[in-house]
């Protein structure tokens, strides 16, 4: 099957009218992106859009061959006008399939938003989803038959991708493209690295690709590390890079601290952030972890993972610090990485970067600064990806 993308963005298109947002501000040229409406094989119109000839015209595509017109979402505002030639716009009933003349087959989706998903089958086999602005499906069975290309909101529903994935829907080959792009995604570069991240990637408007051509598939990162300061939103893009993944396991190295009521609302606020498929477990063994089989690891944090190694070796101590703390601390510096460096599953790992603000007062300060600095160092040395982030800005290291 061959697909043009007449628009990529929401119903409102980007940048939004008269919106005076620092993302609509820069969403020119090939940033700016009409409504989403998808033109298959010249004969399929998914969402018709106002100006959809227009794009398809600019496109170098028409739309005088299109024989299906289907809507996958409430249209809000008047009417969209149908150009001359089109076929009245219609929806297939959830569940129900429709066969065209042409070879396709649509079959729609139950979502648990309003509107409608729609699996097309294509003449030659190839297979393609598409999910309306808002929507996740509802229902999926297990195991399922991966798609050759699914084109979703990957910004506003990352966990729609996350359960494409539990159940096989999405594969490693599966092109995954973000469409619905609205105003809150970030713009310029920072769009491309943070769906590259989840597996996806954005085309500009009047692209045509061809389904089941899985070449340009981004290689999601297995081993990151995310640096930055106190309230630098580093926990919020570590989450981020795993909210399109199922079953990932939260590694929470700082413990219950018990009585501690401040400590226990910062544990709350983080439990409350991640998707309810996660699961959480308390504890500073990450070794075993990395070295057995399973879903995706974050852990937050390794300086509260060295604050638990130095408490372990004495490394407070000064004597114990000389006659075997040291020693004994890098000893386990090493083991946890060289347990990142062979490890198969997706890791991301948060630290705090210390190293640039005022010089501890105390031996013991200094001690753990300047051992935190060792440990991120070889930990970053073992990841494909390495970002530090600055005001919630993740700027790339590495990767």
């Amino acid at each position: 099957m061959e697909l043009t993308l007449l628009g990529t963005g929401a119903p409102s298109g980007l940048p939004r009218p008269d919106c005076p947002c620092a993302a609509c501000a820069a969403a020119l040229g090939p940033d700016a992106r009409a409504a989403t409406a998808l033109l298959l094989d010249g004969t399929l119109l998914l969402d018709l859009t106002p100006g959809a000839a227009f794009a398809a015209a600019r496109a170098g595509r028409s739309l005088t061959g299109v024989r299906q017109v289907l809507l996958s979402h409430p249209h809000d505002g008047p009417p969209v006008e149908v150009p001359a030639g089109l076929p009245q716009p219609g929806r297939v009933p959830d569940g129900r399939e429709l066969t065209l003349l042409t070879g396709h087959r649509v079959r729609a989706v139950a979502l648990d938003a309003p509107g409608t998903g729609y699996a097309v089958t294509g003449p030659d086999g190839q297979r393609l989803l598409y999910l309306p602005p808002g929507g996740a499906p509802a229902g999926l069975a297990e195991p399922a038959e991966p798609y050759d290309m699914v084109l979703t909101d990957v910004v506003g529903r990352p966990d729609a991708l996350a359960k494409l994935r539990a159940v096989g829907a999405v594969g490693p080959t599966t092109d995954v493209l973000a469409v619905h792009l609205d105003h809150d995604v970030p713009p310029g570069p920072e769009l491309g690295r943070r769906l590259a991240a989840a597996g996806a990637r954005a085309v500009p408007d009047g692209v045509t690709l061809a389904v089941g051509a899985y070449e340009d598939v981004p290689d999601v990162p297995r081993r990151t590390l995310v640096l930055g300061g106190a309230r630098s939103g580093k926990s919020v893009e570590a989450e981020r890079r795993l909210e399109a993944f199922p079953d990932v396991l939260y590694v929470a190295t700082g413990g219950s601290r018990n009585g501690d009521t401040e400590w226990s609302s910062r544990v709350a606020t983080h439990r409350e952030r991640r998707p309810g498929s996660w699961q959480t477990v308390e504890t500073c063994d990450l070794v075993p972890l990395l070295e057995e089989e399973g879903p995706p690891l974050l852990v937050d944090c390794l300086s509260l993972w060295l604050t638990d190694a130095m408490d372990s070796v004495g490394a407070w101590d000064d004597a114990v610090w000389a006659e075997r703390g040291e020693k004994a601390l890098r000893e386990r510096m090493q083991e946890l990485t060289e347990a990142m460096r062979v490890t198969r599953r997706t890791v991301v790992a948060v630290s705090n970067e210390v190293g640039s603000g005022i010089v501890p007062s105390t031996a013991s300060g200094r001690r753990y600064r300047d051992e935190l600095g060792r440990l991120n160092a070889g930990f970053a040395a073992e990841c494909e990806h390495v970002l530090l982030v600055v005001a919630g800005q993740a700027v790339v290291l590495r990767g």
